[in-house]
């Protein structure tokens, strides 16, 4: 976390009884859950009479269009004056990040920050068919995102009165300046060196704040560090591209292993469960379809190759229907909302293992003792798991079984195997043999 050795940091008490600045900061990547935690934080200083400005801190590489829209259609929408800085020293506001500061009422840079770099990028790429000198044609889809992108944020550096023409070369022709460049083009109102400056160089300064001119009073207020709350950061791991796939596998996994090999539930439950979140976390990712249907086809040639081998054709083929999903489940131009290349193959490589080896196994073993052997069982003691009535599970030879009798039977008590129903035995009490 940032610390300004200069800067009040206002505690709980202190924020109602003075004014207050919140400081929200964006770094990393833009994605669901760092748009909830913006838009929450604006909305909750909306509602503070205290609260004279909030400003938020950008470090980012871009991120989600979703998320991007989320924020500043709460910016846009805000009562409060939105201060943007990109700080500290080193830091950038690339492509989601120039459309959150072209957004907020004041932008503002530290020394040896950069902005720009707003092109809307897919990864699907052209065709390998295509001649060279088509491949640098852009599609009518991309030329309708482009064209969208070029429109909202000229839209905003109207709104705004700052530098159209570079805004939108930071869009179609990927520009970037750096702070003194941005002064100088007005595409921000200052250079401030930390947050704690920025309140300093604003205090009585007039701005246009729905449709009012408003001087800001920031003289003695506090600068307040807001964090995500634990909702936000569970939020923020389950939605990493990383921890989706890896619970999208999980649930795969685990239902797979309750389905060769029934038993007490756990791996169902886990896996329904892993299936379930992953679910949700997709829903707020761009996941590309094709490639959950790829990831999908993969797993099932890799079970096929396990139930009947066909000499590594259906194993081949479902690697890498699973490597070629995996590399386009997520469909984002940012390495960080995208599934890291190291994990896919990893991954691969242990669910052919698993596939292949784990499940042909517990297929083995399933069959293996129903059909040959069974007449030994006939006649065998077994001893009850817990107390049942009629249905329930005993343990015979080191397994445990499923099994169905008449009446009351206790939790470690011996009984009389009478006879094999598919997986069920049925059992009678000893004292009746």
């Amino acid at each position: 976390m940032m610390s300004w050795p200069s800067v009040a940091i206002a505690t709980e008490e202190q924020s109602k009884a003075i004014k207050t600045v919140p400081v929200i900061t964006i770094g990393g990547a833009i994605g669901p859950a760092v748009g909830d935690y913006v838009t929450k934080e604006i909305t909750r200083a909306n509602q503070l009479s205290h609260v004279p400005a909030v400003v938020i801190t950008i470090d980012t590489p871009g991120g989600l269009v979703s998320s991007l829209r989320d924020i500043n259609q709460s910016i846009l929408s805000s009562s409060v004056p939105i201060l943007c800085l990109v700080h500290p020293q080193g830091a950038r506001a690339a492509s989601a990040g120039t459309f959150i500061l072209y957004a907020c009422h004041i932008a503002a840079m530290s020394p040896a920050t950069t902005l720009g770099a707003a092109t809307p990028v897919s990864i699907g790429g052209s065709p390998p068919n295509q001649k060279e000198e088509q491949t640098n044609e852009p599609s009518a889809m991309e030329k309708k995102v482009l064209n969208d992108s070029i429109a909202y944020i000229r839209s905003l550096a109207q709104l705004r009165g700052r530098n159209e023409e570079w805004a939108e070369a930071a869009v179609r022709d990927a520009a970037t300046l750096s702070a003194p460049e941005a002064l100088e083009n007005n595409v921000i109102n200052m250079i401030a060196d930390s947050p704690q400056q920025l309140l300093e160089k604003l205090n009585g300064l007039t701005i246009r704040l729905e449709d009012e001119d408003v001087v800001l009073d920031l003289s003695s207020a506090l600068l307040e560090q807001r964090k995500p709350d634990w909702r936000n950061q569970f939020l923020a791991t389950i939605t990493d591209p990383n921890i989706a796939y890896l619970l999208m596998i999980i649930g795969v996994y685990g239902l797979l292993l309750e389905f060769y090999s029934p038993g007490f539930g756990v791996a169902g439950v886990v896996g329904a469960i892993s299936l379930l979140i992953a679910t949700y976390a997709f829903q707020m990712l761009p996941v590309n379809y094709v490639g959950i249907g790829l990831i999908l086809l993969g797993l099932g040639l890799l079970v096929a190759e396990s139930l009947v081998p066909s000499f590594g054709i259906f194993g081949f083929g479902g690697v890498i229907a699973f490597v070629l999903g995996s590399i386009f489940l997520i469909d984002s131009d940012i390495p960080e909302l995208r599934v890291s290349l190291p994990l896919i193959y990893s991954l691969a490589v242990t669910s052919a293992a698993f596939m292949i080896f784990v499940l042909r196994r517990l297929w083995q073993l399933r069959h293996s003792r129903v059909v040959s052997g069974v007449e030994n069982l006939i006649g065998c003691h077994a001893v009850v798991e817990f107390t049942f009535d009629t249905q329930g599970y005993v343990y015979i030879e080191g397994e445990r079984w499923s099994a169905h009798g008449e009446g009351s039977y206790h939790k470690g008590e011996e009984v009389i195997v009478e006879a094999v129903e598919g997986l069920t035995l049925q059992i009678r009490k000893k004292e009746g043999g």
